[in-house]
Formats: C-alpha cells, structure tokens, sequence
C-alpha cells in the first residue's frame, strides 16, 4: 500500500501550478485510477546520485528524469560550483541521441545561467570523452553529460563531471547530493531561458575548434599512426554507433587515422532515442552487434566494432573459422594493453614510471602482463570515476609516473590524457590499430589472445547480473549482499575460500563501497556488488588456470565458472 506521506507527495504534484499542466495531469491520472504501485514508484524517494550521476526512466514525479528534476540537480550542482568561489565559473555540456537529451541539456544550461554560471553546450550531440574535453579545454569547474548510456529506450539521465574533467568525486559528490536534498522547493530553482542565456552571453556554443583539438589528440595517441595511414586500408571494418553519439566522430576518428574502407550499418547510424532496432543498446550484449555481424558476414569484413549512446563503451566481433566470437571486455582490454606495452618497448618508450590504471573487478591477467613490462598497476573500485580519479591523485602527487591505459570489464577503455573518462571512439581507433597489426602478421584477434594466454596463463571471466526492479527488489538485493556478507562457510563448491574482503569498511585504502570480494586458494575470485545506476546485482567471476594444455584449461574453466554462476544465482533466488 501507498503511505500517506507518499500520496501526498503525488497530490502535491499534480496540484502544484509551477508544473506544466501536462505534468500536473500525467500524475492526477495516476491518482485518479489510484494506481498505488506507481505512485509509490515515483515518490517514495528523490532521486539518488550513484556511481555516474543519477538515471531513471523518463517521466514525472521525484523519482524520475524529468525537466524539474534535472533543474533541481542543476541547481544543486551550481550551489557546489559557486561554494568553490572561482571567478566566472562555468560548466560545460553535452548529450546523446536519448529522447529529451537536448531539451535536458537546455534546461541545465539555463539553470546555469540563471546561478549567474557560464554555460558552454555543443552545438550537436556528442560523446561522453568530448564533454569531458570541453571542460579540461575551457578549464570549467564542471560538466553535465545529459544520458543514460547503455540503458533502455524509456530512461535518460545525468552525470556530473568535475573541473578534472573527470566524474565527481567526494567530497564534491556527497556535496551536490546534500543541496539537491536540500532543495524543496522546485520554484526556488534560478532559471534564465535559453534564448536570454544566449543573448546575454551567459549560454555560449561549444566552438568547433575544441573538436578538432580532440580529434588531433586521440591521433597522436595512437602508438603505430605509420602502420595505419600505410596499411589501413587493409583493415574491413564494420561500424555500429546503435543509433547514438557514435557516427560523426568514430568515423571521422578512423579516417584520420587511415582506414579507408569502414562500413557503418546503415539502419543504425542515425541518431534515434528509441533504438528500434534492438532490445537494448548495449554493445556489450551480443544481440545489439547482430545487424553489424550479419554486414560483416554479408560483405567479409574483418572486424565489427560497436558503441552505445553516448559512446563510451566499446563491443567487438570477429568471424573466425566460420564461427562469431564476440570478445568480453576484459579480452578487448588484454589485447590492448598487451599491444601498447609490446610497440613501446620495442620503440623504447617504456620509462620504468609508466603506469595502468583498472577496476578491482577486471581481470587480474592485466596485472601480470603489466608487471612483466616493469609497469605498475593501480586497482580502483568499480567506475571511471575513481580510474580516472587515481589518474588525477598521481598527475599531483608523482608526477614522473607516466599514464599507458585504463580500463575495467564493462568494455571502457582509456588510452590517452586528454580526456578523463572512457572513451569509445579512441577506443574505436585503437582496436582498429590492434586488429590491423595483427592481420599484417596473418593473424586473428583469438590467435592473438591464445599467443598472450600461452605466456601469462590463462584466465576466464564471466558476469553473472540478475535484475530486481522497484521497492522489491531494492530490498531483495539488500538481503543478498547482507547474507554474503555473513558468509560463514569455509568453501564454496569444494573451493577453498582464502580470505572474504568487505570494501565497505574502506579498506586497502578505497574508499568504503559496497562490494565484496570472495578470494580463493587456487586464485579464483568472485566479487558481488549492486549496480549503482541500473536495479542489478552483479557478480563478476575470475577464473585461473595454470596446469595442463590451453585447451584443457580453457575446459576446466568453463566448468569453473559455470559451477559458480550456477551457484550464486541459486543463492540469490533463495535470499
């Protein structure tokens, strides 16, 4: 049942005349078919900011992604801004192809500029990397990225970058959250329309010169530039942006860069909020690659590469054998790092301060190909938040140390300085340098995995995420957490546990979070942790395997990880 206290919130609402009126209608139709559930949905809590921001499906109510909560949060982030006491602050902003994005975007520029705070907005959706650009490029105290990322059509959402260019962090975060809480007036939000903004100089366009500045910095990332112009035409390559951010400047990137002959799906490059043609724009999820892998299969491509909305994240399959691989995030990660550390020691650029940056739950593989190289390796929590958080701690406090890569399981990947969070089009670029050097060598991307395996080890990772939505499942994933955190037996599955890490007493010198980590004797981990933007629990599973042929131990730890999905998800269902 509703509570009062809820109820009123919703009639509150609906008979406030500073919402529209459709707004105000949108929620006394709920009222009027007393639909309790929903009611109960959209106003049993504001919304929260997790480990990107804040996400929700688009609608009304305090509990969702509307024009009033995303002044609200603007507001809240402008209070944080102006407490810093920097003279004509700014912020920058950018957005995706998600519905409402633009009109999103306006509102928190004239937010902005109602706090008296220079807006700078793109002219045209963008990536996430480019608002991240703009904002080290402008040396703004803050930026707004207006998306959802990879989540379904219905939701939108907003993240909050910092002055760094990176995602806010504490204190800064719990900062903003407190003065959104603290806001309980909607019509106490400061507001100058978008055209006065404009006028009034206190709203600008983001120039096009910063693109180009970008697009010339992620080119002279590259490690072989030579190897591309060259011979990239040799390279076919089959491109998806999911009908988001993607197009313009993943293509533009890659043509920089020398490939000439690229092949977009044509029914998935333009923009389009609805994703129509998938379930779900993730490029992590084989199914949202499938039109690219049939014009790969259709035309011989030799790789498909895929974004999401707002392009920071990277999918990619080959056809080896007759037979579609889809890569994990933690191969596409390996490739990479193992690539870059291989050309620059063979240019002598590896200076014994070099550094990788990635999340506690990637695969520990990436530590011990670092560490042959004489590179150290930093582990974070999950999110490029703290990735590029520890970049920003070491540009301070040991500046001789040189940045190589960054990079956790969920395909982000960062190969440059010049941005502050994972960036899908360099990342677009690079794999498509990867797989070139590979193909010159008349090999294939699972060739190249096999050479890596046959002389670090072999690993295996799965993800394991079960979905638990609404009030229900909140508490649902509650009781999981709490059950395994009160883990008690010695062995899981005949497996000895050597030790059970609980990351949110702060330990190891993160910040406390809540995950927890399950360490075996044989090197096997697993690491349960909450979703902190999506109604998921995830469990990230690592599997080692040290004895016996790659064959065999790519058997055994099939079976490994297999066994274990079996048994977590078994476990959660009875929690």
């Amino acid at each position: 049942m509703t509570d009062e206290t809820t109820m009123e919130k919703a009639k509150s609402w609906a008979q406030n005349s500073y919402f529209s009126p459709e707004s105000r209608a949108e929620i006394q139709s709920l009222i009027d078919n007393n639909d309790t559930k929903e009611i109960e949905e959209r106003f049993y809590k504001d919304l929260e900011f997790g480990t990107g921001g804040m996400r929700s499906i688009r609608g009304q109510g305090i509990n969702r992604i509307n024009i009033y909560t995303i002044r609200k949060a603007t507001q809240a982030l402008c209070a944080e801004v102006l407490a810093q006491k920097t003279a004509n602050p700014s912020i920058c902003i950018s957005y995706d192809s998600r519905i409402m994005s633009i009109e999103l975007a306006k509102v928190a520029a004239e937010v902005m500029a109602g706090n008296k705070i220079k807006a700078y907005i793109y002219k045209q959706l963008n990536p996430v990397a480019l608002l991240s650009f703009a904002v080290r490029s402008h040396k703004s105290m803050a930026g707004v990225m207006v998306t959802a990322s990879h989540n379904p059509p219905e939701y939108n959402g907003y993240k909050v970058f910092w002055s760094d260019g990176a995602q806010v962090t504490p204190p800064n975060d719990q900062n903003i959250i407190n003065n959104y809480y603290a806001i309980k007036d909607f019509s106490l939000v400061k507001v100058m329309p978008f055209e006065e903004g404009l006028k009034n100089k206190m709203i600008s366009w983001i120039a096009d010169s910063v693109e180009e500045s970008y697009y010339k910095a992620i080119l002279g990332s590259m490690v072989n530039p030579e190897m591309c112009h060259t011979k990239g035409s040799k390279l076919k390559v089959v491109y998806t942006p999911i009908h988001g951010a993607g197009l313009i400047p993943c293509s533009r990137a890659l043509k920089d860069l020398g490939f000439t002959d690229v092949h977009v799906v044509p029914e998935q490059a333009q923009p389009d909020g609805r994703f129509p043609t998938v379930k779900s724009p993730n490029p992590e999820n084989p199914s949202a690659l499938k039109m690219a892998v049939d014009l790969m299969e259709k035309i011989g491509g030799d790789i498909v590469m895929g974004s999401d909305p707002d392009t920071d994240r990277l999918g990619v399959a080959i056809k080896v054998n007759g037979v579609i691989h889809y890569l994990t995030g933690n191969q596409i990660g390996i490739l990479k790092l193992h690539y870059m550390l291989s050309e620059k020691k063979k240019k002598g650029s590896l200076t014994g301060e070099n550094y990788v940056v990635k999340s506690v739950v990637t695969t520990p593989l990436l530590d011990t190909i670092a560490n042959s190289f004489g590179v150290e390796v930093f582990n974070t929590l999950t999110g490029f938040k703290w990735i590029c958080g520890k970049m920003n701690e070491l540009e301070k406090s040991a500046p001789q140390k040189k940045f190589i890569f960054a990079t956790e399981e969920s395909f982000g990947y960062l190969c440059h300085t010049f941005a502050r969070d994972k960036d899908g089009v360099s990342s677009v670029s690079q794999m498509a340098e990867v797989a070139l050097y590979y193909k010159l060598q008349g090999m294939n991307l699972l060739d190249a995995l096999d050479r890596i395996y046959g002389e670090f080890g072999f690993s295996r990772e799965d993800l394991l995420s079960l979905d638990y939505f609404g009030i229900e499942g909140q508490e649902k994933i509650s009781r999981i957490m709490a059950n395994f955190r009160n883990f008690s037996e010695k062995s899981i599955l005949g497996n000895a546990i050597a030790k059970i890490k609980d990351y949110s007493l702060g330990i190891e010198g993160l910040p406390k979070s809540n995950v927890i980590g399950f360490f075996f004797e044989d090197g096997n981990q697993v690491y349960l942790r909450p979703s902190g933007t999506e109604p998921k629990i995830k469990f990230y599973i690592m599997i080692q395997e040290k004895d016996g042929t790659l064959a065999d131990k790519k058997e055994k730890a099939e079976l490994s990880a297999n066994q274990f999905i079996d048994y977590f998800k078994t476990a959660s269902e009875k929690a």
